[in-house]
């Protein structure tokens, strides 16, 4: 019911690699409409029929070509921005917040009208029904929704703070409407609303688990967050999926190719120095490097003078890869001492990676694409729990150790 999969969408889009002709082709790009509402590689363009997986149902995307049969091709500026920032389509009915309006209540009306008039006059109109959103009762009953818009959703726009730089609110914009990125990266409450829609709340952006992936903690935490790197390596993160900051995995790939590669330097620069004045939040590790214990644990690991549960396992699998010493292969294979991923509070994307595998993919930085084998079937969930508890207190690191029970629990969840 909530957007929960928006990031999930399939890769990069055939016809949608053009040049940007306009502001609101760009505040499109911006928005990452196209990863809901084209239905993978084999959709038309903006014609809607994507399944969204929530907890209560599938939802179907819907068609936002200006064909008027299907499509939104008979909305009014003002339907458009009724349907865009509360969450209520032509004719009264109302969304599911799949359709992240909380967030897009933000967005100013210069840019609700460049996204009106890019969709009506420069998106081609397809002539497409997307199956029938059919979630069970009590949830088809739409109308109320009206009472979790009452009790969860502020309808202001965005106001600039008189306090900051205007760097600082042109990302806080970015990042709080057309980027919606609390939709992923911010917890949720018992009746699914994200906990926070801007910094003044303490859960906003400190990470959370969507479709067995955890979005990583967007605060100054230093161990699990982005505390400890610079403005330049988030943008360049946000830019080409890789910097000192990680390699960019799950869904967040999608994001990335489909959208924030695509953004203007200085926007992604904002979208930075807006990031890095959150405060550290959520931290549940630490990293240490440089801790006196962390050179005499590696030697001995190395000349096998010491034996932990997962070493063994880790030099067979996953040293070739990730070196003896956690540091990895710049802009090739993630490095893992220190890594916020590593150090997450809650170990989803690690198992996940674990278990499936993975490609980091080409982005703009031209990096050649290396995979990740899976090991699912080759290690057990007791020896991935050690592996990973290993990875997870070495080299400076320190968090929670990895249970044999989670690595279960996500095996089969991912089995169904």
């Amino acid at each position: 019911m909530i957007r929960l999969l928006l990031c999930i969408c399939g890769s990069l889009l055939p016809g949608l690699a053009m040049a940007q002709t306009s502001l609101g082709a760009y505040l499109a790009r911006a928005g990452d409409c196209v990863a809901c509402h084209t239905a993978g590689t084999e959709g038309a363009l903006f014609a809607g029929g994507l399944p969204i997986n929530s907890p209560f149902g599938i939802i179907y995307s819907t068609n936002i070509t200006p064909d008027p049969e299907t499509g939104i091709g008979r909305y009014t500026l003002e339907d458009f921005s009724r349907a865009l920032r509360d969450g209520v389509a032509k004719g009264g009915k109302r969304l599911y917040p799949a359709m992240p309006y909380a967030s897009f209540k933000a967005i100013k009306d210069d840019d609700v009208r460049a996204l009106y008039d890019y969709f009506m006059k420069e998106v081609k109109p397809v002539r497409h029904r997307p199956p029938e959103t059919r979630l069970p009762f009590p949830f088809n009953q739409r109308w109320t929704l009206l009472f979790w818009d009452m009790l969860f959703v502020n309808h202001e726009r965005f106001e600039p703070s008189p306090d900051r730089d205007a760097e600082w609110n042109r990302g806080a914009y970015l990042v709080q409407s057309l980027g919606h990125c609390g939709a992923c990266h911010t917890p949720r409450g018992l009746a699914f609303q994200e906990k926070g829609y801007a910094e003044a709340s303490p859960y906003y952006l400190t990470g959370a688990v969507v479709d067995n992936w955890f979005a990583a903690n967007l605060t100054g935490a230093p161990a699990s967050g982005l505390g400890r790197f610079p403005e330049e390596a988030i943008a360049s993160f946000l830019g080409t999926g890789h910097s000192d900051v990680g390699v960019v995995f799950g869904n967040m790939v999608e994001v990335i190719e489909n959208s924030t590669k695509y953004l203007r330097n200085q926007d992604l620069k904002a979208i930075a120095h807006y990031l890095k004045s959150l405060p550290p939040r959520s931290e549940k590790a630490s990293y240490e490097p440089d801790a006196p214990a962390v050179a005499v644990e590696l030697s001995a690991i190395v000349t096998g003078e010491i034996e932990r549960p997962g070493v063994g396992i880790y030099q067979s699998f996953c040293a070739k890869c990730h070196k003896a010493g956690g540091e990895g292969e710049a802009r090739k294979f993630p490095k893992l001492a220190g890594n916020p991923s590593v150090l997450a509070r809650i170990p989803a994307s690690l198992i996940r990676l674990t278990l499936e595998g993975g490609e980091i993919t080409q982005t703009q930085s031209g990096s050649k694409s290396e995979k990740m084998p899976s090991f699912a079937k080759k290690l057990s969930d007791r020896q991935i729990a050690e592996v990973l508890s290993f990875i997870r207190n070495s080299w400076g690191n320190a968090a929670s150790p990895v249970t044999t029970r989670e690595v279960s629990l996500l095996r089969e969840a991912l089995r169904q």
